[in-house]
């Protein structure tokens, strides 16, 4: 049982070190001296093989293994702080850190307003969010919760629930239809001025629906790409092109007139919206309130986000 025991040791020196970025922090706060903190961390380093902190006169940081490692025990102990605040309470108590991964321009709109609601009601919950287009790794990159447009791949080791689905139209500004005219075939695209999204490796297109209701890729002539939806609606404002958005995102516009829908017959494409988790056996209460909130959010719109 020593040994088992001794697999722990030097966790808690090390994550503070880390934290605090001293020895003499560390052990200010632990109540021991700084030389203890090192030579805990030193003793924890040769046990896994490996370094985890650069040490100077100055500060301490973390090497990337260092980095990693330090990510999973802050995941472990915000999940054995909240299984003791749930058993002494005798309740789930939300707290701890979530790290979420959001699609830029949705997670601003639709997302971030929810966690900020979550942020005011549970003083203890905090978030880390990254707004981005890239495809993270949720497993390698320590992500608890992750919201994903399109069609997803084979994940067994991710839970996924759909939220929604938002559905695609292209459009383009009065000023630009007047000086190019309505395109009115789809074989247009391949020679009219077109946004597309930040694409590497891959044909540029759109999805377009069918005569016959079917999805189906549409390769378009790409003059602008970007990564983000909002740029993408200020450049069509602009006059710069023809754009395809989700209704979200361009429904305000498309209502007050200063964008116009155009080949309506060919869109109406939809992506599904859907939340992925890490698959474990213990929901931490940080992440099931966060889960419940997104998706009771999405219940309360018509069609899941799709508004």
């Amino acid at each position: 049982m020593a040994e088992q025991t001794g697999r722990f040791d030097g966790i808690i020196e090390f994550v503070e070190a880390a934290r605090l970025g001293s020895f003499t922090a560390a052990g200010n706060l632990l109540g021991v001296t700084n030389s203890a903190i090192g030579k805990s961390v030193t003793r924890l380093e040769a046990r896994l093989g490996t370094k985890l902190l650069h040490r100077t006169t100055r500060k301490l940081t973390l090497t990337n293994e260092g980095e990693a490692y330090f990510e999973s025990c802050l995941g472990i102990m915000d999940q054995l702080e909240s299984v003791e605040t749930s058993l002494a309470t005798g309740r789930a108590t939300p707290l701890g850190r979530v790290r979420l991964d959001l699609p830029a321009a949705f997670g601003r709109r639709h997302i971030l307003p929810i966690l900020n609601a979550l942020s005011l009601q549970y003083a203890r919950l905090d978030f880390s969010v990254n707004f981005s287009e890239r495809t993270a790794d949720i497993i390698a990159e320590g992500i608890d919760l992750a919201i994903r447009i399109g069609a997803l791949g084979d994940h067994a080791d991710l839970v996924a629930k759909r939220l929604g689905t938002q559905r695609l139209m292209i459009c383009a500004a009065p000023s630009y239809l007047s000086r190019h005219g309505q395109p009115t075939e789809l074989a247009e695209l391949s020679r009219r001025d077109c946004f597309g999204g930040w694409r590497r490796n891959q044909r540029p297109g759109w999805l377009i629906k069918d005569a016959a209701g079917n999805t189906a890729f549409e390769e378009i002539r790409v003059r602008h790409e970007f990564s983000d939806g909002e740029a993408m609606v200020s450049a069509a404002l602009a006059g710069c092109g023809l754009c395809q958005l989700p209704t979200w995102l361009i429904g305000d516009h498309l209502r007050s007139g200063s964008l116009v829908s155009v080949l309506e017959s060919f869109s109406g494409a939809e992506m599904p919206i859907h939340a992925l988790w890490p698959r474990s056996r213990y929901m931490q209460p940080k992440l099931r309130v966060v889960i419940d909130a997104v998706t009771k959010a999405a219940l309360a719109a018509n069609s899941g986000f799709d508004m």
